[in-house]
């Protein structure tokens, strides 16, 4: 079984200096595991769910451990430390991103109270959390995404592809190694590939929509679970050919160059964004992200805090972490997937 980074954010408030936040950021190396999960707990329901109130977020003790996707890492960091800031200085909250896959297989074993996904839980995976005894879970849309492909700065070429071209690229078995050969037009410059490594549902989701098959792809390239990597490699390489999350490239686009994309039906190169993501014009790369919630976890008040909070200022951390926010239905729909697990938890 091969070994990945991993990097935890712990949120720890250890003393009354400024708004008494500290950020430590450190890295440990853990076993990978099987790729993410299928949605088990869809809600279809569209009508308002009684709740009780709330504890106070000053009153609220204790710890909420999450792992998971290197694309959700911001955005679930951003919400961490806002709700520290918001009041709930003594829960301890931990973020990892050792990808999708290595989330799933320590939330499967009972290791954490959170997963965090950029795809759906898949049935096999699902089958080991029933089998390590987890109990229910649930699962929450949380943000969205306009998974981005990158091109060096210096490539003033491909400005967009298609999705065929694309597979040309990243199909199993490609030989392609140059420009030259993507496109006619086309300049002799070597590519040089970095993408997520196949722990990753990024991995799972992109060689899906461009491939046709989740995990179908060549493997000599450069992968890594950590996006920083990936920005690091394609900004250094003036061939260099890439795809990570958009905040990502939000964060990176100084040296970096995003690829439209031809939508399929429309045959229209949309750019990767807030609108086109949330418009559903970006296809076949848009995709929503999600947090799974054991329902051990979910019972208490911590693990609940923290989810309320992120669904009652969902646009505020989206900002703060430079994701694209639910829309008003997907955030409505949300809410009551929420209020029926905090109405489930009471029984």
């Amino acid at each position: 079984m091969p070994h990945h980074r991993v990097i935890a954010w712990h949120i720890d408030n250890l003393d009354n200096q400024g708004d008494g936040n500290q950020m430590r950021i450190f890295s440990e190396r853990r076993t990978a595991g099987v790729a993410a999960v299928v949605v088990i707990a869809a809600v279809g329901v569209l009508a308002s769910v009684a709740v009780a109130a709330p504890p106070a977020l000053d009153k609220l003790r204790g710890s909420v451990t999450a792992d998971g996707s290197s694309t959700l890492g911001p955005y679930m960091t951003a919400a961490a430390e806002l709700f520290s800031r918001a009041g709930a200085k003594d829960v301890r909250i931990t973020v990892g991103i050792s990808g999708t896959g290595g989330g799933f297989e320590r939330f499967c074993k009972g290791e954490t109270d959170l997963s965090d996904a950029s795809r759906p839980m898949k049935n096999k995976e699902a089958v080991i959390c029933k089998t390590n005894n987890i109990g229910s879970w649930r699962a929450f849309t949380v943000a969205n995404d306009a998974l981005t492909v990158i091109v060096n700065q210096d490539n003033t070429w491909a400005k967009c592809l298609s999705v065929e071209e694309l597979s040309k690229i990243w199909d199993t078995g490609s030989k392609v190694g140059n420009w030259k050969d993507v496109r006619a037009g086309f300049p002799d410059q070597k590519i040089k590939l970095f993408g997520p490594g196949t722990d990753s549902g990024t991995f799972d989701y992109f060689t899906e929509k461009i491939n046709g098959k989740a995990k179908r792809s060549r493997s000599d390239y450069a992968a890594s679970e950590d996006d920083n990597v990936l920005v690091q490699g394609v900004s250094g390489e003036k061939g260099g050919l890439g795809y990570l999350g958009y905040s990502y490239y939000e964060a990176n686009q100084s040296k970096l160059n995003a690829v439209s994309i031809k939508n399929p039906k429309t045959g229209e190169c949309v750019a990767p964004s807030v609108a086109t993501a949330q418009n559903g014009t970006y296809k076949p790369l848009a995709r929503s992200l999600f947090v799974y919630a054991k329902g051990a976890s979910f019972k208490r008040p911590e693990v609940q805090g923290f989810l309320r909070y992120i669904f009652d200022h969902e646009v505020a951390i989206a900002k703060r972490a430079k994701f694209i926010s639910l829309t008003p239905a997907q955030l409505k729909k949300s809410r009551i997937n929420f209020d029926l697990a905090v109405k489930a938890s009471a029984k």
